[in-house]
């Protein structure tokens, strides 16, 4: 099959080319219950450009070379022995996750806290592929109405906003407010899902204008230029107070503090980019009671009630298209901010 090989890994990030386009073996069911997806799209993230610059090489343990490419969709191409939910021609999307399914974290609905854990992309060989390996554990049958190529960033980028969206949803009240920082790949998703989730006021904050006016169109309450003054103006929209709950989907540069300043006192930040850091004096976190949530990505139900979401035409996915042979095309013009909502590879 054809794959986008990532090889070295490049700090800087600065290489023109970061993967090589090449034929590599098929991937082979090794367990009763893997199964073989054909992908139909495999979502690009600013995670793989993390990959790529290193930072995920300690944590992922991963030996180069190897395929990345951690939200997929696709159909079913071939299923092992124990396989039973499912046949070949099903179209499905990949929770992103290979989870054991037997340990107390599965059990308790806690896949990301799985002791024994896969995760195709990060851990080992993902979609950027004609093929990709996973287990039956991991597919969401989708509905006629959603297209694989259409849907695949659902998987992680989706799904991440989605999880962080319906927790700060559980705590917002109908006239509090609620702000998102970045509307891009992420944010433009947690916007729609906040507002189907809760009445509070939703402002959207950013550096791009094009970025703001498309987040006009999902009825959010305020939009706010992030050009230095965004601090003072969203504590003008929130009577001085800060807003009850802050989504971060940028995670790195000013937005962190920032992030934290726009929180109102009892409030919650919760961080879903990352790359930055938090410093917060130990005085300000117990005179102010704020909360910090970190955000991973969010549980297999989680992603069945995403696609719910998006079968009822609830959430609208932003994407571009590109052919799987243009992976470092569509990696540099993430990196470079030129992809509007979500990038995705066809093979």
């Amino acid at each position: 099959m054809k794959a986008a090989v990532l090889k070295t890994y490049d700090p800087e990030v600065t290489d023109r080319r970061w993967v090589e386009y090449e034929d590599v073996a098929d991937p082979a069911i090794a367990h009763p219950r893997e199964v073989i997806v054909r992908v139909g799209g495999a979502g690009v993230c600013r995670t793989d450009l993390h990959v790529i610059e290193g930072l995920w090489q300690e944590i992922s343990e991963v030996q180069l070379p190897y395929i990345m490419g951690h939200e997929n969709a696709g159909w079913v191409e071939a299923v092992g022995a124990g396989v039973t939910g499912f046949k070949p021609g099903d179209a499905v999307i990949c929770h992103p996750l290979v989870t054991c399914g037997h340990d107390l974290a599965c059990r308790r609905g806690h896949d990301m806290q799985c002791e024994d854990q896969a995760f195709p992309g990060l851990t080992r060989d993902g979609g950027y592929a004609d093929y990709l390996r996973t287990h039956e554990r991991t597919l969401v049958r989708l509905p006629d109405t959603l297209a694989p190529k259409d849907v695949a960033p659902y998987s992680d980028a989706g799904l991440t906003a989605y999880r962080a969206a319906k927790k700060a949803a559980k705590q917002l009240e109908p006239g509090q407010t609620a702000v998102m920082i970045g509307a891009g790949g992420l944010g433009h998703i947690g916007i729609q899902v906040l507002r189907s989730l809760c009445a509070a006021d939703i402002i959207v904050v950013d550096r791009a204008e094009g970025a703001l006016k498309h987040a006009e169109n999902f009825g959010v309450a305020h939009t706010v230029l992030a050009d230095g003054n965004e601090i003072e103006r969203v504590k003008e929209l929130t009577k001085g107070y800060g807003a009850e709950a802050v989504i971060d989907f940028v995670g790195e540069g000013n937005a962190v503090a920032n992030g934290l300043a726009m929180t109102r006192d009892a409030g919650t930040y919760y961080i879903v980019g990352y790359g930055g850091r938090l410093e917060i004096p130990t005085m300000e976190m117990v005179v102010s009671e704020k909360s910090i949530v970190g955000n991973l990505v969010g549980t297999y139900p989680e992603l069945v009630e995403l696609m719910e979401m998006a079968d009822r035409g609830l959430v609208d996915l932003a994407t571009r298209e590109y052919k799987l042979s243009e992976a470092n095309q569509a990696l540099h013009d993430l990196d470079a901010g030129q992809v509007p909502g979500r990038a995705v590879l066809i093979p």
